[in-house]
């Protein structure tokens, strides 16, 4: 990503944090399996990384938004798509505001764009499965349930 590192988040682990000249030229290069803008910087999905999860034997998940989304789709990588979301809007605004990490126009772009990925979110055509978090222990069952329900699925 482009952005700067929140406090606490560290340079490989979290994200890795480059300048917008670098992203690119990895885009240029063909290094991502999906990128996209949002709230004003750019994210991507690098090759590398997924193929190294891969090679792990572990299960990848990615955290992106609908234009990733639809990337994904399109690069016809076989994979399961869920929509999180918290139970209300205001919810999502509280939780963005608690951060203490955002500006007052980062958290609008993001309420603006989560506006318009709220509706989309809950159409079969983008996703496979919805999990709203509402309780944390609850949403994280019911994405494990679905995520390795289908790979059980997928492997027996």
């Amino acid at each position: 990503t482009t952005r700067k590192p929140r406090p606490g988040e560290k340079d490989g682990v979290d994200y890795h944090f480059v300048s917008k000249e670098e992203m690119q030229e990895l885009i240029a290069r063909n290094r991502f399996l999906e990128h996209a803008i949002f709230s004003g910087n750019q994210y991507g999905t690098s090759k590398d990384a997924l193929q190294d999860v891969a090679n792990s034997g572990k299960v990848c998940i990615l955290d992106i938004d609908l234009q990733g989304v639809r990337r994904v789709r399109e690069s016809g990588l076989q994979a399961r798509y869920i929509f999180i979301r918290p139970k209300c809007f205001s919810t999502l605004e509280e939780r963005l505001r608690g951060r203490g990490t955002e500006t007052e126009e980062a958290i609008q772009r993001r309420l603006a764009t989560a506006r318009d990925e709220w509706s989309v979110g809950l159409e079969k055509v983008h996703f496979d499965h919805v999990v709203v978090n509402d309780q944390l222990d609850k949403a994280h069952q019911d994405l494990c349930d679905y995520i390795f329900q289908a790979y059980d699925r997928k492997t027996a």
